[in-house]
């Protein structure tokens, strides 16, 4: 179906209709949340700890596959929903989820940088988002398995961002971002936040889904 055939028969649903601007609402909300949470976890963070990792390796200059990686993959993920439309609700719904849950890990507890830490030259406002000191969970490890979950239906989909979640698992600890336990844990947390998003939004979800065993 062309394209605009596509957007035109999302705008007739009506789970679409009702559920998309609400999805964007509390998207927004979810990132002033996230970057409250990241100011108040950097103002507050205390001394380092050792790691099993990160203690017996030294940072590596790893900024520009950090940022610059996040915005492709950015750039691949509005890709796949410009494309199909019925995709907007359910993602944004399940990213505004696991903003709010990683924000509330965050506020908990305030653990320092690593003492050897690759410093960012980015400018102030991207160190701020990027390299705070909001380290438990790893959010650039979990988003890409988010998508990888939400997308698992379609192998050459899910793939990519599985390699995209391994790819910034290794960066952020051969740059000393994070801790080893954020990588870890950032499997199991978003796991669970996926199947949450599924739960709490089935009709969603279903849109999700609608016709994408067209892009296997």
């Amino acid at each position: 179906m062309p394209l605009l055939g596509r957007y035109k028969i999302c705008l007739e649903d009506k789970c679409f209709r009702y559920s998309t601007p609400l999805a964007i609402v509390f998207f927004i909300a979810a990132l002033f949340i996230n970057f409250m949470a990241i100011d108040f976890a950097t103002d507050r963070a205390s001394s380092p700890v050792a790691d099993i990792i990160l203690s017996n390796t030294r940072a590596l200059e790893v900024d520009g596959l950090f940022v610059y990686g996040t915005a492709i993959y950015l750039v691949f993920a509005l890709w796949l929903i410009a494309l199909r439309p019925n995709r907007l609700p359910f993602a944004l719904h399940a990213l505004t989820l696991f903003i709010v849950i990683r924000a509330l890990f965050t506020s908990m507890t305030h653990i320092g940088p690593f003492e050897e830490t690759y410093l960012s030259d980015f400018g102030n406002t991207i160190n701020r988002a990027f390299f705070g000191a909001d380290h438990f969970f790893s959010g650039h490890t979990g988003m890409p398995f988010l998508g990888a979950l939400a997308f698992w239906h379609i192998p050459w989909i899910r793939n990519i961002f599985l390699s995209g979640s391994v790819f910034f698992a290794v960066v952020v600890l051969l740059g000393h971002i994070h801790y080893t336990i954020d990588v870890a844990a950032a499997f199991f947390i978003t796991y669970g936040i996926y199947h949450l998003s599924v739960w709490l939004f089935p009709l969603e979800h279903r849109l999700f889904l609608k016709d994408s065993l067209k892009d296997k």
